[in-house]
């Protein structure tokens, strides 16, 4: 099952297999980075002391060339949180997390990876190739609703003076409108956010009734690919895998298929020296 497609490549290296996008390879000289799959062997959980995800965190590095004892990670509890990250305090190769409540982190600093987690929520990759900028940032459906995607352009701009027309975001497999099902009270809180934006019957579409209960669907891609947009992202520097976690649940980690077994794909992104 090869997932490539005109804005990310599939690599299959020897036993590690990640996605990447081809307009971020155009700065192979300058920045790394990878999404990680699901071989067998590839099960990132959720947790700081679970044996198995920092394997497979080296793995990945080691796959794509950076260096997994400066891996940093938020301990991502669905925040609008975004830190700028200076140094290497507890990286996770040490079985710390430093970046307790945190969603989201960006640095200037040179072979410092920068990594986030998910199984269905979505996790934007962020990069200014002018100020040589990176962030990472997950943003499930709680942290779209609090707008995280941005607070880290925002980050990027007060921190480190980037131009916004010169970021380019770039967003990993996530579940997609196709299958991110809710209820009325989740419908209420995105209506009551985003009921401002133009394109809201689009991104918020009424499916029918399970019984009782009215069911929904949201497209929370298009919600922060408008975010961004506002924010003055250029239309062309918003690329999307255009991947469903749900519908390529083989190969991408899913909360919604694999439920409590399921594992966590990894975002890795890294400033070059």
């Amino acid at each position: 099952m090869d997932l490539s497609n005109k804005n990310v490549i599939h690599v299959v290296n020897g036993d590690c297999e990640y996605l990447q996008f081809r307009r971020l390879l155009e700065y192979n000289d300058v920045l790394k980075h990878a999404y990680g799959l699901k071989p067998y062997n590839f099960k990132v959980m959720e947790g700081a002391d679970n044996k198995n995800a920092f394997e497979c965190y080296q793995n990945l590095c080691n796959c794509i060339g950076v260096d997994y004892d400066r891996l940093v990670r938020p301990n991502q509890k669905h925040t609008d949180v975004v830190k700028v990250v200076d140094l290497i305090e507890n990286s996770i190769s040490h079985e710390k997390i430093s970046y307790e409540d945190t969603d989201g982190l960006v640095t200037d600093k040179m072979e410092i990876v920068l990594g986030t987690v998910n199984a269905d929520c979505i996790l934007l990759m962020f990069f200014d190739p002018v100020k040589k900028v990176i962030a990472n940032v997950h943003s499930g459906w709680r942290g779209t609703i609090q707008k995280i995607a941005v607070n880290a352009v925002n980050k990027m701009i007060e921190k480190f003076q980037s131009n916004p027309k010169d970021i380019i975001c770039c967003i990993c497999p996530s579940i997609r409108k196709c299958h991110f099902e809710v209820e009325n009270d989740v419908k209420d809180m995105f209506e009551e956010t985003f009921g401002y934006m133009s394109k809201v019957d689009e991104f918020i579409e009424y499916v029918g009734k399970d019984g009782d209960i009215d069911k929904w669907v949201i497209d929370t891609v298009m919600i922060n690919k408008i975010m961004l947009h506002d924010m003055g992202l250029l239309e062309e520097n918003i690329i999307d895998s255009g991947i469903c976690s749900v519908c390529n649940s083989e190969k991408v980690h899913s909360f919604r298929v694999d439920k409590d077994d399921a594992g966590r794909g990894a975002a890795l992104i890294s400033l070059r020296g």
